[in-house]
């Protein structure tokens, strides 16, 4: 909440009476990571010095107020490179053989005691507030704790705010946690039995290395594990706890907004957003780091070692989306317990560069099961003569029991030989829920390892896995189906129908993209312009793929779309909305823009290159995409649409910022969301929830990534719709799931003529 400085004379930070809007996230640096790094090369230190001597910002490094070293690189089989800076006149701003004296803790939280006590007192009220809001009409409060920093100050505002029995302490435990992280759990758990507080540890069915199998590798897309071994795990211990299958709780979490872009997104309160049917609370939403490290030196709490240790973080030991420089201080100080994790990668992928894949990080990319070793499909689909046929290799539930969670029966046809299935059903239920339900269930049959997911949604009871799969007295709420793809081992293993498209033909401009004059003269012109002109061999045959995938030419002749949008005209912003959803749906370089360039962040040229790199495009290719996703800011396209911004210097590209999309007129967005269900096989039915997840593997984009859009702004502009064209799509919400359903009968081309 407070901006902070850093003080010369304790050598600490100090907050200041300004509201802090971006935080730096400092962290203090103890003496280990030093000597890691190789500090004691340069500056004298006691090595055993129990308090911190500097304070780090991402690669920089302070002491006493000045910025005096920073480090570049770092992988996880690549130190770090140290490099000390230097002030104007070209001398080291903290020079060799410099004697270190430690942060003066006591003189530091001395001169920040008001300011902390003062923050202290806000959040205590706020998590008193949310309490007696809900004290009456809840089962329990607990604390969500993983044994981090911001866990355990959470814990302890918890502790001033509510009396000792009205809640209790969980500890998720993953199996993947820091060794450091177990001894600090260990100390504030005897530190709560102490105190009077419950505390319980909660742990998945399976260990970690049995699931990294069962699911293959974890990756930032494909984030089975945090469902696996820690929310599911989290609420079964719960329900045995209060002996309530339908409980309705709330969770008390350590989550900062100023740890990610995402997180900044969240509200202080909210409901179903982290676990199905229960509430959360955030009290350090506002927090920074610095606040959240003054206030445990200001009430002498635990202090996790693997902090000490140079990790900036301490959730799992090897995830996928903390992966850094950081990995290196995790290979160095825990060598044992991270090879496990890197052993189970190359037992579970098949990659021909399997020591880059994993120290450049291109296992923390996948996005299916297609590099996965042994792994065979267990289901396959194909439509013929109005049934649809979908045939199942050695399923491992019950299908029967999968089917009761239907709320309408189908018409099916089943034949079962040697532990196989086949079954069929019309066709025509594939455009609606009813048959993407259908189909999950079978999929679940075919996939489903008992992992939980399934169970923790249903909150009624009604599925259970003691002893195998049982169903009963479903109230078909469809929660079991909420999940990716309906089975996250399904949605990890999936292979994807264009299997290999998107790496073999990313660079689809080459050095051609499109000029701005090319398109104002082709707009002029139309497929005269393909015929004459001044662009060369390659020019010309690029510019085609753009217009193409683009949806404005077939086979050198206009489109019915080009003339509709180039009566809208070329300064349009409907025109380039809608040349844009043709493209993310079409083109796989801008594609792979939309779907991995975050909004409004700026992306270093050489940041973007090594994105590149785990979808197999060399160094050479990368450039080439680069310049084009430049150009193409520079068109029409992209400055009517709000495409994307850039900086260089001189001919060097130094960065690219995909910028949020001109907000699209409705009809713009009814056609999105119908060539989004279109690439996605049809499904004309889907969730507010599943446009807002952009994690799910499909091959189509949704409308919401595609132009950047808060969950906010699309239920606005989906409401707007379900009443100006209600004979295109509906919006309902049922059982906590807006359900989103496009009329069968038509298609995105119907949607163009309502320009008309």
């Amino acid at each position: 909440m407070y901006t902070y400085s850093h003080d010369p004379e304790t050598g600490g930070l100090i907050l200041e009476d300004s509201l802090s809007e971006f935080s730096k996230e400092p962290r203090p640096v103890w003496a280990k990571e030093l000597d890691l790094l190789g500090f004691d090369k340069f500056w004298k230190y006691d090595s055993n010095c129990p308090d911190p001597y500097l304070w780090a910002e991402a690669n920089f490094y302070w002491y006493r107020g000045k910025k005096v070293a920073k480090t570049n690189g770092g992988s996880l089989y690549e130190k770090p490179e140290i490099e000390l800076l230097k002030d104007e006149t070209g001398k080291e701003v903290l020079p060799e053989g410099a004697s270190l004296l430690p942060v003066d803790i006591a003189a530091m939280v001395a001169k920040n005691r008001l300011r902390l006590e003062a923050l202290e007192t806000l959040t205590v009220k706020k998590i008193y507030d949310i309490y007696r809001k809900y004290e009456k009409k809840l089962d329990c409060f607990h604390v969500a704790f993983s044994g981090g920093k911001d866990s355990i100050v959470l814990l302890e505002l918890v502790c001033r705010a509510l009396p000792r029995t009205a809640f209790m302490v969980v500890f998720g435990d993953t199996g993947m946690e820091f060794p450091d992280t177990y001894k600090a759990v260990e100390e504030v758990e005897t530190r709560c039995k102490t105190d009077g507080i419950a505390f319980y540890r909660a742990k998945s069915r399976f260990e970690p290395e049995v699931s990294w199998r069962l699911f293959g590798p974890p990756s930032r897309v494909l984030r089975w594990c945090c469902t696996v071994h820690k929310s599911v795990p989290q609420t079964l211990k719960i329900r045995e706890l209060l002996g309530k299958r339908d409980y309705t709780g709330m969770d008390f979490v350590g989550v900062r907004g100023h740890e990610s872009a995402s997180r900044a997104e969240y509200d202080y309160e909210n409901y179903s957003k982290k676990q199905k049917g229960q509430y959360s609370f955030n009290p350090i939403l506002e927090w920074t780091s610095a606040e959240v490290w003054l206030y445990i030196f200001l009430r002498g709490l635990v202090v996790n070692a693997a902090y000490k240790k140079g990790n900036a973080r301490v959730g799992c030991l090897f995830c996928p989306h903390s992966a850094d420089k950081s990995d290196w201080f995790r290979r160095m100080n825990y060598p044992d317990e991270v090879g496990k994790f890197v052993q189970l990668i190359r037992e579970g992928v098949d990659d021909p560069s399997m020591d880059t894949y994993i120290s450049c990080g291109g296992w923390i990319e996948r996005r299916n099961g297609r590099d996965v070793k042994n792994n065979e499909q267990k289901i396959s689909e194909l439509t013929a003569d109005g049934r649809t046929t979908l045939s199942i290799s050695d399923p491992t539930t019950d299908w029967r029991e999968w089917l009761k969670t239907l709320e309408e029966n189908v018409e099916l046809e089943t034949s079962e030989s040697h532990g196989a299935l086949t079954v069929s059903f019309p066709a025509v239920l594939s455009k609606t829920a009813v048959g993407k339900k259908l189909k999950q269930c079978f999929i679940k049959a075919a996939y489903c390892v008992e992992c939980g997911a399934c169970e923790s949604n249903c909150r009624s009871g009604a599925l259970s896995f003691n002893n195998g799969l049982h169903i009963e007295n479903c109230i078909h709420c469809g929660q079991c189906h909420n999940i990716d793809k309906g089975c996250l081992v399904y949605h990890s293993l999936n292979k994807p129908l264009n299997e290999g498209h998107l790496m073999k033909s990313l660079n689809t401009f080459s050095d051609h993209a499109p000029k701005p004059e090319w398109i104002v003269d082709f707009f002029a012109k139309g497929a005269d312009y393909l015929a004459n002109n001044s662009l060369g061999r390659m020019q010309i045959a690029f510019f085609k793929r753009f217009l193409s995938d683009a949806g404005l030419i077939v086979k050198n002749k206009t489109t019915t779309f080009y003339e509709l949008v180039n009566r809208l005209g070329v300064n349009n912003e409907d025109t380039w909305g809608l040349v844009l959803v043709n493209l993310v749906n079409e083109n796989p370089q801008i594609e792979w823009y939309i779907r991995n360039m975050e909004p409004e962040h700026m992306c270093a040229s050489q940041e973007i290159i090594g994105a590149l790199a785990p979808f197999g495009v060399k160094e050479k290719d990368a450039r080439s995409i680069l310049k084009a996703f430049k150009r193409l800011c520079e068109t029409p396209f992209g400055r009517r649409l709000n495409f994307g911004t850039f900086s260089d210097a001189g001919h060097a590209l130094q960065s690219i910022t995909r910028t949020k999309p001109v907000l699209p007129s409705p009809l713009v967005m009814l056609y999105a969301l119908y060539k989004f269900a279109e690439k996605c096989g049809g499904y004309y039915e889907f969730s507010l929830s599943r446009l807002m997840d952009f994690t799910v593997e499909s091959d189509g984009v949704s409308p919401a990534q595609t132009f950047a859009l808060s969950r906010d702004e699309m239920e606005a502009i989906l409401n707007g719709l379900a009443r100006t064209n209600p004979d295109f799509v509906t919006f309902t919400t049922t059982h906590d799931l807006e359900l989103i359903r496009l009329a069968d009968d038509k298609t995105s081309s119907d949607v163009i003529s309502l320009f008309n």
